[in-house]
């Protein structure tokens, strides 16, 4: 049976793209991907990430990404009636109905508290060829799941890609965009109004941007 697995790596940073993927492989081929080390990308170091994406492509049948830059993210959240959730289930609709495959099940990483309302909108964005493949949107799937996870692995590593393109094209240095990376901290502190890479509907950054008169960045980031 074939079965696909999508994920996404840069939902929650402040900096850079969100990158969403999708991972096609025969069921019976699972095993060969536990073989691999598959799991969650985030329990990977970047070499292993690396290491199990150059073997994907012995397993899987095929795999692809679509890539989410920050002005698209911003207008979901900021836009009435739409929303992060609703963009992911737009992207990973949207990679369903362009891969080749015509898989008989796809397994999501549920990025919505609610699973029946993911999986309507999910099902209603695919093509009518698609329509009737069997849909298991869970959190965690990136653990439980060796196809998700293959996907975790295939969004992080070119969501990873991005972000050093970023920091050779203008001679920078964002560590991995997240407010809790000591690097991205002091990176926003110092350029949060110069570079057109930044997630401004993202509460931190507003906060940075328009820091109060009691309340200094030095002292917003001890508080985190």
């Amino acid at each position: 049976m074939i079965i696909a697995g999508i994920d996404e790596a840069g939902r929650g940073p402040v900096v850079g793209p969100m990158v969403v993927a999708i991972a096609i492989i025969d069921s019976e081929k699972q095993g060969f991907l536990s073989e691999l080390g598959v799991k969650d990308s985030k329990k990977l170091s970047p070499a292993a990430r690396e290491r199990i994406l150059s073997s994907l492509s012995k397993a899987l049948i095929e795999y692809k990404i679509k890539i989410i830059y920050p002005p698209e993210i911003d207008l979901a959240v900021e836009s009435e009636g739409y929303n992060l959730n609703l963009l992911e289930c737009d992207a990973m609709a949207f990679l369903l109905n362009e891969v080749k495959s015509r898989p008989e099940a796809v397994y999501i990483d549920l990025p919505s508290t609610n699973s029946l309302s993911f999986t309507s909108c999910f099902v209603s964005k695919l093509r009518e060829y698609n329509k009737k493949v069997k849909v298991i949107a869970e959190h965690k799937a990136d653990d439980a799941y060796p196809v998700v996870s293959a996907a975790s692995v295939i969004a992080k590593v070119a969501r990873d890609k991005e972000i050093k393109e970023l920091e050779k094209k203008y001679n920078v240095r964002i560590g991995s965009g997240y407010p809790a990376d000591p690097v991205t901290k002091e990176f926003i502190q110092k350029n949060y109004s110069k570079y057109p890479f930044f997630r401004k509907s993202w509460q931190t950054y507003k906060n940075l941007s328009k820091p109060s008169k009691e309340k200094s960045l030095e002292s917003f980031f001890k508080k985190k």
